[in-house]
């Protein structure tokens, strides 16, 4: 292969190298572990982590404190709808944003009950714009649970959720 020609190819290969690095860390590489709507977010047609066919009622719950009292409040209010209707009757979203996101970090008082209330059907939605917040203070964004639902803003999913029928709840 003649020399320039490998140069000239080193050279592109060294360029998408160097965008699919950027592309990462533009898309923060601590939420790459959790599901995201960043990407395909369509503020008329929800999309949902669980298949739930058969669902006759759904629910948006507001978490905008830093507040374990009320986290426990709203993990309760969820299991009560999944124990009433039955998880396969009813959906379901707790909404994060603000100091309400801390009840969705790694290391939060209630990441065993996020992860049993998740494989019960139930979502947990994180603000995306809380999470830009909160990286400028920590030089990263926060690193959530693994069932974290990374959403555009928190308001404007329960916004998108009242639209489609959701019973609005802020605990």
């Amino acid at each position: 292969m003649h020399s320039q020609t490998r140069h000239v190819l080193l050279f592109r290969l060294l360029g998408m190298a160097l965008a699919l690095l950027l592309g990462l860390l533009g898309s923060g590489l601590a939420q790459a572990a959790n599901p995201s709507m960043l990407g395909d977010f369509n503020f008329d047609k929800p999309t949902f982590i669980h298949d739930l066919p058969f669902v006759e009622h759904k629910v948006v719950l507001q978490v905008s404190e830093n507040n374990l009292e009320r986290w426990q409040l709203v993990l309760n209010n969820a299991q009560n709808l999944l124990d009433y209707f039955g998880q396969e009757k009813v959906r379901v979203v707790i909404v994060a944003y603000g100091p309400g996101l801390l009840m969705l970090l790694k290391d939060s008082p209630v990441a065993q009950r996020i992860s049993s209330e998740n494989a019960e059907g139930v979502e947990f939605d994180a603000c995306h714009n809380t999470m830009e917040g909160m990286a400028k203070k920590l030089g990263h964004l926060p690193v959530l649970v693994p069932s974290a639902v990374v959403v555009p803003a928190g308001v404007v999913r329960i916004m998108q959720l009242e639209k489609a029928g959701f019973a609005y709840i802020k605990p």
